[in-house]
């Protein structure tokens, strides 16, 4: 059955749950599909630990505070649960689950076609709101890994207790790696830390968190078009956590507390796992970018004028164990360590093989400017770097969503005057 409306956004996250409110506010008739429950990536790809590491004043969404009560506390994944769904009911937002969208086409007369396994719509405009981390990545060498180890990645663990007792690999060292590393050691596990190049930063730097310094310097709201290094794009958010209340967390912090270093994952043979010799540049390059980030603030709080506490020890740098090993190791035998499991923490990325419109470049990346594809009324929200530093986080969704919904309100106008 072919249904008409005017507009249809697919996913029910932050990014679509935005965009849903404000189409409501500006009575646009609209739908909101998903293929689960609201929030349905952050149901099924969080571990049981899951925290977010960003603090509670920037996470809300267009029209509500997010527990304004504890603006610099961190929650957990059922806490940002919670606040969807009671977003959605308090705007009574037509959002509807588990409806698994099959294709989106182009009409040959303008619009767009949306199918899901039970029906059919016809819109003018689709929002394609299923943000661009819904699929863990998993490099190829984990199909040679041997059928004793079991294999996990970020999207697919859940705690500790789930794995078969031993010790245990954790490949990548951004946000999720250094978070479920964190939760591996606090049970007691043992873990082998394969480590990436990653940016790291002091969760407080000069008496503020760091977000709060990234807010009014600006720094969120960096364009793409505005970075000297256009690569940064596509690196991992630096480390930095919002577990135990938010703290700083490096590659040294964790060695400290008890995780074995080793170099980058590169090959698998047998039951040996194939090292890179990178630890220490893995180290200097987070300490580097660390340190660049707190100078930019000081050079900020100087020019401004500023009174802020004077800068304190970095507790991203504590005593270091003995590294000296780390970038010995060339490979390490799962079998003769007692590995019994390997978590992959090697990102996540976007599965678009639904969205037949010719709006991606060679790499299956979407091509847009600001959200807005070339295909018009195809338009994308929820992406990291969407228009600025910001797209990447709760905080800049709304934003965001708003620009796409005003050009939507201003196109459906445009149209009744015709």
């Amino acid at each position: 059955m072919s249904l008409r409306i005017d507009v249809v956004v697919i996913g029910a996250g932050s990014a679509g749950l935005a965009t849903s409110h404000l189409l409501s506010q500006g009575r646009v008739d609209h739908i909101v599909l998903e293929r689960g429950e609201i929030g349905q990536s952050w149901r099924a790809q969080r571990w049981d630990s899951f925290t977010l590491n960003t603090p509670n004043w920037c996470n809300g969404l267009a029209g509500m505070d997010f527990y304004p009560e504890a603006p610099n506390s961190f929650v957990d994944r059922n806490a940002l649960l919670s606040y969807f769904e009671t977003y959605a009911g308090t705007f009574d937002l037509p959002v509807r689950p588990h409806t698994n969208v099959t294709s989106v086409r182009r009409l040959p007369s303008g619009g767009y076609t949306v199918v899901t396994e039970e029906d059919e719509f016809l819109t003018s405009a689709v929002v394609l709101a299923t943000g661009g981390m819904n699929r863990p990545r998993v490099p190829r060498i984990s199909q040679s890994l041997p059928e004793s180890i079991t294999v996990q990645s970020a999207g697919t663990y859940r705690n500790p207790q789930a794995l078969p007792e031993g010790a245990v690999v954790v490949v990548g060292s951004g946000q999720s790696g250094c978070q479920i590393a964190e939760d591996l050691l606090e049970a007691g596990r043992r873990i082998y830390l394969s480590t990436s190049r990653v940016a790291r930063v002091p969760r407080v730097y000069r008496g503020r968190e760091i977000l709060s310094w990234w807010r009014e310097t600006g720094f969120m709201d960096t364009r793409l078009d505005g970075l000297k290094d256009p690569s940064v794009q596509f690196a991992a958010q630096p480390q930095v956590s919002g577990t135990r209340g938010g703290h700083t967390v490096s590659l040294q912090s964790l060695a400290r507390d008890g995780a074995v270093l080793i170099g980058r994952a590169e090959g698998v043979e047998g039951s040996v796992l194939k090292l890179s010799r990178n630890v220490r540049e893995c180290i200097d390059f987070a300490d580097g970018r660390s340190r660049a980030f707190k100078a930019d603030i000081d050079q900020y709080i100087e020019q401004a004028g500023l009174k802020a506490e004077p800068a304190s020890p970095d507790p991203g740098e504590p005593p270091l164990p003995d590294l000296k090993g780390s970038d010995a190791w060339e490979q390490l035998d799962l079998q003769r360590e007692g590995v019994s499991s390997l978590i992959w923490c090697t990102g996540f990325a976007a599965d678009w093989r639904w969205v037949e419109v010719d709006v991606f470049d060679d790499a299956g990346r979407p091509v847009h400017k600001d959200g807005f594809s070339e295909s018009p009324g195809l338009y994308f929200v929820g992406l990291p770097w969407l228009s600025s530093r910001k797209s990447g986080i709760l905080y800049g969704v709304s934003d965001d969503a708003a620009r796409i919904v005003q050009d939507i309100e201003r196109k459906a106008i445009a149209g009744m005057a015709g």
